[in-house]
């Protein structure tokens, strides 16, 4: 008799460095060696459609009381970028400032479409580019560095912004 135990995991980053992760293992016998291969190969798609259908439910995210983009209003009606600061009716973005000027640099030096950065980010994160909180935003810049950013001595030519 063989166990054959197999876990699946899946770890999503939410807004407000927030995060959740779920995980199932599964455990079978089986008494026959060369089924391994397809027991494994069922119990891995078992597992992820669990998984999957299981983390989509986000639950509780700290700061509940916020106006549901991960913006709080910190008791005024001048809502907060993100890094308790007030923006006093400037542009407000889900990332940090360093993050939004590295975005905006690279779409000014290199003439990029603003629409299609925003179809870009609508694509990957399903929303746009100033809604992005600071993990979507940070995807974005790499995207963007990889694709647009050029190299110079093996070294990209902006630095990232928000601690990456």
């Amino acid at each position: 008799m063989i166990t054959l135990e197999a876990n699946y995991s899946k770890k999503i980053g939410l807004p407000g460095y927030s995060s959740h992760q779920f995980s199932v293992t599964l455990r079978t016998e089986i008494t026959d060696l060369s089924k391994v291969h397809d027991e494994s190969a069922r119990l891995y798609q078992e597992l992820q459609k669990a998984v999957d259908t299981s983390i989509q439910e986000v639950g509780f995210l700290p700061g509940e009381n916020n106006n549901g983009n991960g913006k709080h209003t910190n008791g005024s009606n001048s809502p907060s970028n993100g890094n308790g600061q007030h923006t006093n009716g400037k542009d407000v973005w889900g990332c940090s400032d360093k993050q939004r000027d590295l975005i905006v640099k690279i779409v000014d030096e290199h003439k990029l479409d603003k629409a299609d950065i925003e179809k870009l980010a609508q694509d990957r994160f399903s929303k746009g580019v100033k809604a992005l909180n600071k993990l979507e935003a940070s995807g974005l810049i790499d995207e963007l560095l990889e694709k647009h950013g050029g190299k110079q001595n093996g070294r990209s030519r902006f630095q990232k912004a928000g601690g990456r």
